[in-house]
């Protein structure tokens, strides 16, 4: 990578935190809702530079890379779980296993069978993109603490430390917004959650569940202002095949061998995030229950190379 290849990334940062700061300055000029609505976009854009920087962007050290990240803004994930999580979610032979992918939506079937009926229809509505906005950060924080909490028990130092991080990260957020800058906590809580909740457009279908594993991850050929905001993390399927390829070099790389991707992953697209929401807002986009995982057949076929 060269280096005038990792300048947008670094200004990205500048501006994310100019706006988290300058956001912060304008509380009690602008209406509370829009210091909200602002500030969970500047949430969600921060999330969207801790995954370009956990993939080694834009620095070559990568702890000069982590510590550019190091302030929690988005108070819920702290960030050596989200690096630790998301690059196991990145060996594409277990994308979308229930147990193996630690980002995947799906359940075991067994599991599914065993919920009572209104937690089946909660997680139904979670698999429409209205539900997974409302609803998908709290059922997403739940099974991500439930699982943290049982490693710290098991004695996972690695996962108590990331929380122990995460705690000085916090304190760098809330205490300039609701500190110095007098933002109420539920305030910012809202806006965090609301921030998880764009980032879950995002996540919606990147991926599907299929036999081959390159087929499983999505191009959304979208260039407005939602693939600013995931930094083009919607071209997935080239994420995945090339995770160290710099976010605003996607689209090109996508544009010149678009048909060898689209036959990789087997034409899983869609033109444009307008359409998603228009056949998914209120329809569920895939069962809850993985149709091919199960304890008693996995029947999944994990090679790549097909």
């Amino acid at each position: 990578m060269r280096w005038h290849d990792e300048i947008p990334t670094a200004v990205l940062l500048v501006l994310t935190y100019g706006a988290f700061a300058g956001l912060g300055l304008a509380i009690g000029w602008i209406p509370l809702p829009l210091i909200i609505l602002g500030l969970s976009i500047i949430i969600a854009q921060h999330s969207s530079l801790q995954h370009e920087v956990l993939h080694g962007h834009p620095f070559p050290y990568q702890t000069i890379n982590d510590a550019l990240v190091f302030p929690a803004l988005g108070l819920f994930i702290p960030y050596m779980r989200f690096k630790d999580t998301h690059l196991a979610h990145h060996h594409d032979p277990n994308l979308t296993d229930p147990y193996d992918d630690p980002e995947t939506n799906f359940l075991d079937a067994a599991d599914w069978r065993r919920m009572s009926g209104w937690q089946q229809q909660l997680f139904g509505f979670n698999n429409t993109l209205i539900g997974r906005m409302l609803v998908g950060p709290a059922l997403s924080l739940a099974a991500f603490y439930r699982t943290d909490l049982g490693k710290i028990r098991a004695g996972d130092g690695r996962v108590l430390l990331a929380y122990g991080l995460h705690i000085g990260g916090m304190s760098i957020a809330i205490g300039f917004l609701s500190g110095v800058a007098g933002l109420p906590i539920w305030a910012y809580v809202s806006a965090a959650y609301l921030g998880m909740s764009w980032l879950k457009i995002r996540t919606f279908l990147e991926h599907q569940a299929h036999d081959r594993a390159a087929a499983r991850s999505v191009i959304i050929e979208d260039r407005g202002p939602l693939a600013l905001l995931f930094l083009n993390n919607n071209y997935h399927a080239v994420h995945h095949a090339h995770p160290q390829i710099v976010w605003h070099k996607l689209p090109k790389v996508f544009a010149q061998k678009r048909d060898l991707f689209l036959r990789r992953n087997g034409g899983y697209s869609y033109k444009s995030y307008g359409q998603i929401f228009g056949q998914y807002a209120l329809r569920q986009k895939d069962p809850v229950a993985h149709p091919f995982w199960s304890r008693e057949n996995r029947t999944m076929d994990h090679d790549l190379t097909k």
